[in-house]
């Protein structure tokens, strides 16, 4: 069953975090994505670039709205998502645990409803399934 890791957190102010404490993070998540690869679970992951570089797009009564920015303002942004490949809710919450970002953000856990592979679309979970 595929799972997305969505990670969360605030967003620090240029310069806010120093050099090293970058350094260990990226090297953090080098090991993460290498021990996912490992495992053979890993089916894709991005770290997104900060909410400031974010366009907008929205269709609202028949006209398109193009924003800079991100659409919802928060004090915790989409900073990255992992897509993993595992048995269960109980896996998946085993790799988001050791998610470096679980120790500054939050790992949002959702289960795929409908997947796309190589071109065909597959069922995850239904829906109803996985909100009850």
């Amino acid at each position: 069953m595929r799972y997305a890791l969505l990670l969360n957190h605030g967003e620090p102010a240029p310069g806010e975090i120093p050099d090293e404490m970058i350094r260990e993070t990226m090297a953090a998540f080098e090991r993460y994505a290498r021990d996912l690869i490992e495992a053979g679970v890993l089916v894709g992951a991005d770290i997104l670039a900060p909410s400031s570089a974010t366009t907008s797009v929205t269709l609202r009564d028949g006209g398109l709205r193009i924003q800079d920015g991100p659409f919802v303002e928060s004090k915790e942004m989409l900073s990255g998502v992992f897509v993993i490949d595992v048995p269960d809710l109980d896996a998946a919450v085993a790799w988001a645990q050791k998610c470096p970002a679980a120790r500054y953000g939050v790992i949002e856990v959702r289960p795929a409803a409908t997947s796309i592979v190589d071109g065909a679309w597959s069922a995850g979970c239904r829906i109803d399934d996985a909100v009850g």
